[in-house]
């Protein structure tokens, strides 16, 4: 029988993740990571609770239980990173650090050395391959078949579009999905919600987990106040057409992020904008107008360039998304300068495009990486 390891958060995903893994004849075995326990003030991390509800799922389902703990790695791969982006004026995603750094690197090498032949997420997400014989056979079988059995795995949109989280796993290594297990894959949420309470898990009614990766339930200006002194400065309206003018005085630079619009504490008039900022002036540069040149762009600087299996032909035709759940973007032409950087020319404007954020291109259904905006 082969052993599958299943990250157990607690949460309704990952415990029907096991689920169905179970039903399928694995041997399953639930893990959950412990990757933060601090409390913040007024803010405690639930990361107690959610072990004991990780536990309790995995004793109705009768499957082992372990417990292992990336603190350590978590704070310097994931919290380190986050604030030295912040402090450069940038805005990571910490989630798609979370899952290359902790889960599909750390928790993967962990598990193989533990003894297990595939780990499992409950991530949304699909994975296949082009090999059509290798399809076939596949269709087949019902059992979900592991993917060391496939040529050449892919990363494939799921099923349900409105949950699809390949925008935050495009960093994952074609040898990392040779290992995994995506069970809700062709699912979609409500389905999930019913085979939780059909089989009565505990954490059918739970809600959704909001907040940083595994912080808990705390705004990221709430959490970087915990490590950067606030620092006074300017909010100056560089609209088009006017001069530019102080309209109000913000924490620190470092809280803004592009296209932001609440938290800025301007009265008066019509919304504002921010449009960017100077961390050594420590300034933040706002406007009124929505259409402003410098809310939008038609082409992208990328660095840091991950590509999941191959690079993109220059003919084959690209979409990109550069925010999770936004549209995704015809790109006009890829232009790879070296293995790790590109400049993207595309079919429309986007706004808001934010420094630190990351750019996932899309070929159809199936996700080839992506690289941080620059």
């Amino acid at each position: 029988m082969e052993k599958v390891y299943v990250g157990l958060s607690g949460g309704v995903d990952s415990s029907v993740a096991a689920l169905l893994l179970k039903q399928q004849s694995y041997e399953v075995v639930g893990i959950y990571m412990k990757n933060w326990s601090q409390d913040f003030p007024g803010v405690k991390c639930p990361w107690k609770d959610d072990y004991q509800d990780a536990k309790r799922v995995a004793v109705q389902l009768g499957i082992d239980f372990k417990m292992y703990d990336f603190e350590k790695q978590y704070r310097h791969k994931v919290v380190d990173y986050m604030l030295a982006e912040f402090k450069a004026g940038r805005t990571p995603n910490p989630d798609i650090m979370c899952n290359q750094e902790i889960k599909f690197r750390l928790f993967l090498e962990t598990a193989i050395d533990d003894g297990t032949d595939y780990i499992a997420t409950g991530h949304y997400a699909q994975i296949e391959n082009s090999n059509q014989e290798i399809e076939n056979s596949k269709k087949a079988d019902k059992k979900l078949i592991p993917n060391s059995q496939l040529l050449v795995p892919r990363l494939l949109q799921a099923k349900d579009a409105n949950k699809d989280q390949t925008y935050f796993l495009y960093r994952i290594t074609q040898e990392a999905l040779q290992k995994t297990i995506f069970p809700l894959g062709n699912l979609i949420k409500p389905q999930v919600r019913a085979l939780a309470k059909k089989h009565k898990l505990v954490s059918a009614d739970r809600k959704e987990s909001m907040g940083i990766c595994f912080v808990g339930k705390i705004g990221i200006k709430d959490f970087l106040s915990q490590y950067v002194d606030k620092k006074p400065g300017k909010i100056i309206d560089q609209s088009a057409g006017r001069r530019r003018w102080t309209v109000g005085e913000h924490d620190g630079a470092i809280f803004y992020t592009i296209g932001q619009r609440h938290g800025l504490d301007v009265g008066g008039g019509l919304p504002y904008y921010v449009t960017g900022k100077d961390m050594k002036k420590n300034e933040v540069y706002v406007t009124t107008d929505l259409q402003d040149k410098k809310l939008w762009s038609n082409q992208i600087n990328l660095a840091d360039i991950h590509w999941i299996n191959e690079a993109p032909l220059q003919e084959q035709s690209l979409q990109v998304r550069t925010r999770h759940r936004a549209k995704l973007i015809p790109v006009k032409k890829l232009n790879l300068l070296s293995n790790f950087e590109a400049l993207v020319k595309l079919d429309e404007e986007i706004r808001a495009l934010t420094p630190g954020q990351s750019a996932v291109f899309y070929s159809g259904n199936v996700c080839l990486g992506g690289g941080i905006v620059v």
